[in-house]
């Protein structure tokens, strides 16, 4: 099974398990990667979910033995985006990309936990995660650069969001590689940890993160991610109703603060909420 998931109470540990060809992303694969994280967007007992490759590879990218074999055919005429839909959830009326799930936008929060390699469209994978945890190590990089192979998964839509135009270019014409330490400071990634602990940490973060009112994660994490082309004024008013006309203050955020009413939070304890 090249794609498992591993449940913690409400974390989800998501692991694509190629080792043998560094976590390369093939049909199957991307196939249950894509399914895997469906199921975790519609389950009610999932709240956060990590992302991992097992094995020491995050992923390197898309598998190339097997893309060599599509030659004289159009390798990815199936997953063509329909020029006509519609905002969509859930990318049930959208072709997965080729690396799975990098087309979805989805509600709950996720991490990647990234050990070696994060490359070509395993490192479109890791921009597609919420933010990145990096171990020592480890690296990005557009390695597809050599073989003529354009960025798929939404590299040249992330990257730009994430580091600003003229790095975009820099890093994506280059190909060249990008190691955990300027990818903290350049904000490709957001923790750097030991060999070996990315899992871990990730799984940490998720852990704390899952046990807030959860409406209110989601409707924050939504307004942070809506703001990209978004006026001052009209963020703003994204903001409000995203909250709003949802009800998230009335139906947790006025529970929350009768809790802190009775004791409990205070002095910016996280634990006792």
């Amino acid at each position: 099974m090249t794609v498992r998931i591993e449940k913690i109470e409400n974390v989800w540990t998501i692991i694509h398990s190629r080792p043998e060809a560094r976590n390369a992303m093939d049909p199957e694969s991307a196939d249950k990667l894509y399914e895997a994280f469906i199921e975790f967007e519609n389950s009610k007992d999932a709240s956060v979910a990590v992302l991992w490759g097992e094995g020491g590879a995050f992923c390197a990218g898309w598998d190339l033995k097997y893309a060599a074999s599509l030659k004289g055919q159009s390798p990815l005429a199936s997953l063509d985006i329909p020029k006509n839909r519609n905002d969509y959830k859930n990318g049930s009326d959208i072709p997965r990309g080729p690396l799975g799930p990098t087309r979805l936008e989805l509600t709950k929060p996720i991490i990647g936990a990234i050990s070696g390699p994060a490359v070509a469209g395993g490192m479109e994978l890791a921009l597609w995660c919420d933010f990145r945890i990096m171990e020592k190590s480890s690296y990005l990089g557009v390695y597809c650069r050599r073989w003529g192979i354009p960025l798929l998964d939404g590299g040249t839509v992330r990257l730009p969001k994430i580091v600003g135009q003229g790095r975009a270019l820099e890093i994506t014409l280059t190909g060249r590689k990008v190691m955990s330490n300027e990818c903290l400071n350049i904000g490709l990634c957001e923790y750097i940890v030991e060999d070996g602990n990315s899992r871990k940490k990730a799984e940490e973060i998720a852990k704390s993160i899952a046990k807030f009112p959860q409406e209110c994660v989601k409707a924050d994490k939504r307004s942070i991610l809506k703001q990209n082309n978004l006026s001052l004024k009209e963020g703003l008013y994204f903001e409000w109703n995203n909250s709003m006309q949802n009800e998230v203050l009335s139906k947790e955020g006025i529970e929350g603060a009768g809790r802190f009413s009775i004791g409990h939070g205070r002095h910016g304890s996280f634990e006792d909420i």
